[in-house]
């Protein structure tokens, strides 16, 4: 068995979907038969990538005439988007580049892999949180390691009025199975917290005294031993190396002072970030 590590941080880049791409191409053909995606950081941006990052999990079998997402907008609108006009149609699993940066119509690689491992935080959000709940829907299972998500499936356009730009709630995202309330984010199941959708996985602390991608980090520790034992450490630091096979885009150099991962902590935790609602694009 090999277990792949793929550490993604936004999906709100046009650039995301080659580096995806080349990713997935890289693992595709070596035998990768579980997936750690390390979304802590991931804040979301752009449904397509996101919808062509999940076929790239899934592949075919399990996605085909599948739903991504579909957007449900107030009893008023039940098949018009009002802002737009345009007839709401759903969000398929795209299992081709839609042209961000890879040219449009080329074939996806893929893993077809029926469970993923997500690591997870407060920023993890948006986007990030509509594959989750994508996969979730077309019964890919989804075992989430970390803290409980930051909670958005709702989504806003602009409204310009006077110098200020207004952000009001205007639609919610709902997958295959019609799922989308997970206002509160969400929880990895063996949480003390009843707040949040109950995922199965470990809920344990970001590990801010190791690496990213660093096997004994405590997130990714925990990701290894389930894919190793099929449950939870008993200590949330276990290591577990038999697993290991493939690591990509881990950071090399690590100190802890100088860590971006702190700074990008201490910014989301100060602006509030990781509990406020950020636009969905």
């Amino acid at each position: 068995d090999k277990t792949a590590y793929v550490l993604f941080n936004t999906f709100g880049t046009s650039t995301a979907e080659e580096e995806l791409v080349t990713t997935f191409n890289a693992l595709e053909g070596q035998g990768v038969t579980d997936l750690v995606l390390d979304l802590r950081y991931n804040g979301g941006g752009f449904l397509d990538i996101s919808s062509e990052l999940a076929y790239m999990i899934a592949g075919a079998g399990q996605t085909s005439g599948k739903t991504f997402e579909s957007l449900v907008f107030n009893d008023k609108n039940p098949t018009t988007n009002p802002i737009t006009g345009e007839t709401l149609s759903p969000t398929p699993f795209y299992s081709t580049a839609q042209g961000f940066s890879v040219a449009s119509g080329t074939q996806l690689p893929s893993l077809n892999l029926n469970r993923v491992f997500v690591l997870s935080t407060g920023g993890t959000c948006s986007a990030s949180e509509a594959l989750i709940n994508s996969l979730r829907g077309i019964d890919v299972e989804v075992i989430l390691i970390g803290t409980t998500t930051c909670g958005k499936p709702y989504g806003f356009y602009g409204t310009d009025n006077c110098g200020t730009t207004y952000f009001t709630i205007q639609f919610t995202g709902v997958n295959d199975k019609g799922f989308g309330e997970y206002p509160d984010g969400f929880t990895p199941s063996n949480s003390t917290s009843s707040v949040g959708e109950s995922v199965t996985g470990c809920s344990i602390d970001d590990d801010m005294t190791k690496a990213l991608g660093d096997e004994t980090e405590g997130l990714l520790s925990a990701a290894l031993h389930y894919v190793e034992n099929g449950a939870c450490p008993a200590v949330a630091s276990a290591v577990n190396q038999k697993s290991w096979g493939v690591k990509l885009e881990s950071e090399k150099a690590y100190s802890l002072l100088d860590d971006p991962r702190v700074a990008k902590r201490q910014f989301l935790e100060t602006s509030r970030i990781l509990n406020a609602p950020t636009d969905r694009q």
